[in-house]
């Protein structure tokens, strides 16, 4: 094991043991190289490794801190990943999406509040009769990362917040060639939100399916 790796292991035990809480604040540099037997470089280098991961926080003039874990600042460092996706993967992210997305919209139509529900019918409400592209893209975007967050799932909700980005390209490329797309995009959005706002949860599922099906089948017919 690489010395940087063999200083990140050893911070991350002490997290993981409990030695280490989330806002706990590290010992002084001289003080935790000691303890844990590495030289100080490693030491630097391991905490600038997980400071770019959102584990630890680096504050200029106070100290280093372990951040609060939350799943959404560590699983940022995969949207970071994600985005260097080639055209030939976007397809495997849909995937994925078509697997998470609909139990996350299942769990939304149980756990989303009367007052989450009427914010996601005023989303739908605040699209234009006639949306250019990219304000039905946003929409959507916007649509579907507050049914994630109305999961009541943080880590599910994360995960679909960072699947979100390759797949852009591919609702923009759809609705600028394939005819009756904002249309049909429309609909789906509205049965969704009903199926919620009705507290049929494996309603939702099904259209939350159909609707991110339909965009990876004319993904597939594309690419071919």
């Amino acid at each position: 094991m690489a010395v940087t790796d063999a200083a990140i292991d050893k911070i991350k035990q002490m997290i993981i043991s409990g030695e280490l809480s989330p806002g706990d604040r590290l010992p002084k540099e001289a003080d935790l190289a000691e303890r844990l037997g590495l030289s100080r470089n490693s030491l630097r280098e391991a905490v600038r490794a997980l400071a770019l991961i959102h584990v630890l926080d680096v504050r200029q003039g106070d100290g280093t801190y372990v951040t609060s874990l939350e799943p959404h600042l560590l699983l940022d460092a995969m949207s970071f990943v994600v985005d260097f996706h080639r055209d030939d993967t976007v397809l495997q992210f849909f995937q994925v999406r078509r697997i998470l997305e609909p139990a996350a919209t299942a769990l939304a139509a149980v756990h989303m509040t009367p007052a989450n529900v009427e914010d996601l019918g005023a989303i739908l409400d605040s699209l234009p009769a006639e949306p250019t592209v990219e304000e039905l893209v946003a929409n959507d975007l916007k649509f579907h990362q507050r049914i994630a967050a109305g999961s009541g799932n943080a880590v599910l909700g994360s995960l679909i917040e960072s699947l979100s980005g390759p797949t852009t390209r591919a609702r923009i490329w759809r609705g600028l060639t394939q005819e009756g797309a904002l249309e049909k995009t429309r609909e789906q959005h509205v049965a969704i939100y009903d199926a919620i706002a009705s507290r049929q949860p494996e309603v939702a599922r099904s259209w939350a399916t159909v609707h991110i099906a339909g965009v990876e089948d004319w993904l597939r017919r594309t690419l071919a």
